[in-house]
């Protein structure tokens, strides 16, 4: 059988498989269940500072409401029981999954301020994850933001939390980056051990009732796979760091691609959600069978063949897909 080793933010994997954050990884039940189904790390979903925030505030409410009426209450009231908030759930989650599981358990955090970042890092260090996630969402709304300013303060982030914890560190980038191989560099420089193409944007959407802002989510498709796989291509071999494939992989072909790409992992979530955990089985058993057709005796042979430093055409991944793209289509409609 074709070897599967790959190599993740400096952490030995048995197969390039990795669950990425999501419901599917909350729970220790189904943690277990990805790893029997082949999952060669998990990451936990991600720990919000906002969660944190808001948590505080509503037990400081229900915890003081009342107390400045009756002053003769606070003689004879009862202590409150610890209520375990966010942060301690989300700690002892991975506390669970170190202790349950055999593969390495990733921990997950967006955070608001550089001093959430920075403190929430330590703690979900010290409660054992073998890597740390920052799972970066910001939406460079105010039009005195500039370019450079939203990427130096991603790069000062960076360095305060590499400052602060020892384990593995991954971004998992927005690809919306005015220049987005420079920001790459600039981030590994700053102390990113790899990258995670691409933070998935959910965009909001507008009921028209009530005319409110609303929420909405819709599980990845398979062809949302070109954005990490033409970016994976590009970076491959120009950023010393590990790279991770995330949105859009489905099915074992998807696996294949972002390989071939350069990809170290291929992350999955809507496909497990759609499909259950066993479906990590599913992609498992396809790539080794596409090993074997193709005579590839690993996954380290395969790796990057098709990046956009191997192939003899480099400009397949840049301009000249979009002019074929186009010409293609137009010959197709005006025959």
């Amino acid at each position: 059988m074709p070897d599967l080793r790959t190599r993740y933010l400096g952490l030995e994997l048995a197969n390039p498989l990795v669950a990425s954050a999501g419901p599917m990884t909350g729970r220790l039940e189904t943690l277990a269940l990805l790893e029997e189904a082949g999952a060669a790390a998990v990451v936990l979903p991600s720990l919000f500072e906002e969660e944190i925030t808001n948590t505080a505030y509503e037990l400081h409410d229900i915890q003081t409401r009342g107390t400045e009426v009756f002053a003769e209450a606070l003689s004879y009231l009862p202590d409150l029981p610890d209520v375990a908030s966010g942060p301690e759930r989300h700690l002892q989650l991975v506390a669970d999954a170190k202790a349950r599981l055999g593969i390495p358990v990733i921990a997950s955090l967006n955070g608001t301020t550089t001093g959430g970042w920075t403190h929430y890092a330590a703690e979900l260090a010290e409660a054992g994850a073998d890597a740390l996630e920052l799972n970066v969402y910001h939406v460079a709304a105010d039009p005195e933001d500039t370019p450079a300013s939203v990427e130096r303060q991603l790069h000062e982030l960076v360095r305060e939390v590499r400052a602060t914890v020892q384990i593995p560190l991954a971004v998992k980038l927005s690809p919306y980056f005015t220049t987005l191989s420079h920001m790459a560099q600039q981030l590994v420089e700053a102390g990113a051990n790899g990258l995670v193409c691409f933070n998935r944007f959910y965009q909001p959407d507008i009921d028209l009732e009530s005319l409110a802002v609303t929420p909405t989510l819709e599980l990845s498709t398979p062809a949302e796979l070109r954005l990490p796989l033409r970016w994976i291509a590009i970076l491959h071999g120009r950023v010393r760091c590990s790279l991770a494939a995330s949105g859009g992989v489905h099915w074992p072909t998807d696996v294949i691609k972002v390989l071939l790409a350069g990809a170290d992992v291929a992350m999955s979530t809507s496909a497990l959600l759609r499909h259950g955990p066993e479906h990590m089985s599913v992609l498992r058993a396809g790539l080794i069978e596409w090993l074997e057709e193709n005579e590839y005796e690993s996954v380290e042979q395969m790796r990057g063949s098709v990046s956009r430093r191997a192939i003899t055409d480099p400009d397949a991944y840049e301009r000249a897909n979009y002019y074929q793209v186009l010409t293609e289509t137009t010959r197709r409609y005006y025959r």
